[in-house]
C-alpha cells in the first residue's frame, strides 16, 4: 500500500477495520429486548458490538444449544478495561482470531484477560480489506465508484464467501477451530474483524453441524446487520463529514451480510462436496468422533 494511501486512511483505518470501532454499544435495555424476541444473547461491550453467545437455538430434535460454550465476536482490539473484565467472567479457554496479518497491522492485536493469548488462524478475505482501504484512501469519488460501485462490491463479497469453501487454508483453519471446540475444557470464542463474514460462516456451519435447522442458522448469520447497524452508519457518516468519501453508501454492501453472500458459499459447497456432511468430513476434516464430540459439547 502506498504512502499516499496510508496517509489518507490513517485516521479512518482504525475506525474502519471493516467496522471494528463501534459507536456507543447498545443499551442493556435494547439488548434485553432483543433477547426477548429471539434466543440471541449479546455480550454487551463498549469496544465491540457483535459479540454473541451461540447458545439458545433449538435443534431438529427439540434440544437447545448450550449457552456459555461457544461465542462469536468482532475484533477485540478496541475493548476497554471494563470489557476485558467482562470477557474474563466468561471463563474463556481459547480465543481464535481469523484476521490476516494485514488486518492485524492496521487494527492491532486483541486485548484479552491475563493469561489468555489468541490463537491466530488467518483466513483469506480475498483482498477485500486492502481493496476497501485503497478505495477509501484515494479520496476520489470517481475512483471509489469505479472500485466499489455498479455491483462490484457485491461481486467481491460473493468471491470472498466462495473462498471460505474453496481455499484449502480456510478449510483447515475452520476445521481446526471446530475440533478445538469439540475437545475444549472451557468456552471458546472465535472472531474476525467485523464478526460477520468469516465468523458468520463458521457460526452457520457450527450450528448446522450440531443439528440447528438451516433457516435458524441463517437467522443468526443475518443478525449481524442488527448488531452492526449503528456502528456502520456512524462510520459512513464520519467518512462523509471528513470529506474522505462523497458517497459512503458504496460501503454498505461490504458492511452488511446478505443471503446471496451466504448462498455463494453454499453453492461452492454444493459444487465441490455435494452435501453439507461431505463438506464437514471431506472439506473440514472432521471425523465421526469429532462430530459426535461437537454435538455432545454443545447440545445436552
Amino acid at each position: 500500500m502506498t504512502r499516499v494511501v496510508r496517509g489518507a486512511v490513517a485516521a479512518a483505518a482504525a475506525a474502519l477495520a471493516m467496522g471494528a470501532l463501534p459507536a456507543t454499544a447498545p443499551t442493556a435495555a435494547a439488548a434485553a429486548q432483543h433477547r426477548t424476541a429471539s434466543p440471541i444473547h449479546q455480550v454487551v461491550l463498549q469496544g465491540a458490538v457483535n459479540v454473541r453467545d451461540l447458545g439458545g437455538y433449538a435443534t431438529y430434535d427439540g434440544e437447545r444449544v448450550r449457552y456459555g460454550v461457544a461465542y462469536r465476536a468482532d475484533a477485540l482490539n478496541k475493548v476497554s478495561d471494563t470489557d476485558v473484565a467482562a470477557l474474563g467472567r466468561l471463563g474463556l479457554r481459547e480465543v481464535v482470531d481469523f484476521r490476516t496479518p494485514f488486518e492485524l497491522q492496521y487494527d492491532g492485536p486483541d486485548r484479552l484477560p491475563t493469561g489468555l493469548a489468541p490463537t491466530s488462524r488467518p483466513v483469506t478475505d480475498s483482498g477485500l480489506y486492502a481493496q476497501m482501504l485503497t478505495a477509501i484512501g484515494s479520496r476520489d469519488p470517481a475512483t471509489q465508484d469505479a472500485m466499489l460501485g455498479h455491483g462490484k462490491a457485491e461481486a467481491l463479497m460473493r468471491t470472498v464467501y466462495g473462498a471460505f469453501v474453496s481455499d484449502p487454508t480456510a478449510r483447515a483453519q475452520f476445521g481446526a477451530t471446530l475440533k478445538d471446540l469439540a475437545t475444549a475444557r472451557g468456552p471458546l470464542l472465535f472472531h474476525c474483524t467485523s464478526g460477520k463474514d468469516r465468523t458468520g460462516w463458521l457460526s452457520y456451519v457450527l450450528l448446522r453441524a450440531v443439528g440447528v435447522p438451516a433457516g435458524t442458522a441463517q437467522e443468526d448469520y443475518l443478525a449481524s446487520n442488527t448488531f452492526r447497524a449503528a456502528a456502520d452508519a456512524a462510520l459512513r457518516a464520519g467518512l462523509k463529514q471528513s470529506g474522505v468519501m462523497r458517497n459512503p453508501d458504496l460501503l454498505i454492501p461490504l458492511q452488511e451480510v446478505r443471503v446471496d453472500y451466504l448462498d455463494a458459499a453454499l453453492s461452492q459447497l454444493s459444487a465441490q462436496y455435494g452435501d453439507f456432511y461431505d463438506y464437514l468430513t471431506g472439506g473440514l476434516g472432521l471425523s465421526l468422533h469429532d462430530l459426535a464430540a461437537l454435538r455432545s459439547r454443545l447440545v445436552p
